[in-house]
């Protein structure tokens, strides 16, 4: 029975959003139908990015990622919680783990393409005349390459951590999916180095995006109140709107499961507000950057038409 950490556990059951059987079959039409659009929508913004050249911008090159990045974590999650609606889920050690890293992986990716979205916003907005040159197509893929490394040296951390914690006899995980939280309780073993790792590394990736944001934001605001035009001012707030509108859900539910300490009733706390941005939030950011937005509508158009002359 021993794994590759010389535990007695091989595999994990994931417990799911909730036990009463009364609601099972709801929440699985409704996360279902959730999934579906969020793969819906985040493929279908992926594909007019990448057919229309008039998206061919920095600013749709972050929403690019933003999409591929909600689109895989969306992946990696919802269909196991989907299982624990209709069957006993469990999952074998091996797959928790890898679980566990991509999810750290493309959680962290978010944070940071986030913050590139909003550095690319404060350009735009602040130094007009400089933006092609700060937003060259070189230093979009530096900001890129830079946002996920930093996604992989959290993953390897988080995950290289859990990996050298013992996992005696309890194998039932109070979630949907395999987190750090309702991980820790259930090793046999001191967990302090994975408190400190966790604390080290969720507080640098969020202390670098939090600073980098509130002075982005804080310079655009203030550059927003000197446009003497009404227009060129409400245009301006349009355009950061929709990105703000995804920061504060993505940071605020974040936040909320995370900076609590690991005890029981923070974990069922913490498995409620993290649906926000691992189910909710990957269906929401289509919707968000797409229904207001003229360019998008602008690209779908023409891809449809182009379908139908085609077809």
């Amino acid at each position: 029975m021993a794994s590759g950490n010389d535990s007695s556990v091989t595999e994990f059951v994931l417990l799911g959003l909730t036990q009463q059987p009364e609601l099972q079959l709801p929440l699985f039409f409704l996360f279902l139908g959730i999934y579906v659009m969020a793969v819906v929508g985040n493929l279908g913004l992926i594909v007019l990015i990448v057919l229309n050249p008039h998206l061919h911008t920095p600013m749709y090159y972050f929403l690019f990622n933003l999409s591929f990045v909600d689109l895989s974590y969306s992946c990696v999650i919802t269909p196991r919680m989907l299982m624990s609606f209709v069957k006993k889920n469990i999952i074998s050690y091996a797959e928790c783990m890898t679980q566990l890293f991509f999810f750290c992986f493309f959680v962290i990716d978010e944070y940071y393409i986030l913050t590139c979205m909003a550095y690319d916003r404060y350009v735009a907005i602040c130094q007009p005349l400089l933006y092609k040159v700060t937003m060259s197509p070189q230093i979009c893929l530096v900001l890129t390459a830079w946002t996920y490394a930093m996604g992989f040296v959290g993953a390897v951390a988080h995950t290289g951590s859990m990996l050298r914690l013992n996992f005696c006899e309890d194998n039932i995980i109070n979630h949907y999916m395999c987190d750090i939280p309702p991980l820790l309780p259930l090793s046999c073993t001191s967990t302090y180095v994975n408190e400190l790792v966790a604390f080290i590394v969720v507080g640098i990736n969020t202390a670098i995006p939090s600073v980098t944001l509130f002075v982005s934001y804080s310079r655009i605001l203030c550059s927003i109140l000197h446009i003497r035009s009404s227009h060129a001012r409400s245009k301006a707030f349009s355009t950061c709107s929709s990105h703000i509108i995804t920061v504060c859900f993505f940071f605020g539910s974040a936040s909320l499961t995370y900076f609590k300490p690991f005890t029981g009733d923070s974990l069922t706390q913490g498995k409620v507000f993290s649906i926000f941005y691992t189910i909710v939030g990957p269906m929401i950011n289509p919707l968000i950057y797409s229904l207001r937005n003229k360019d998008v509508h602008l690209a779908f158009n023409k891809t449809m038409k182009k379908k139908l002359v085609f077809s």
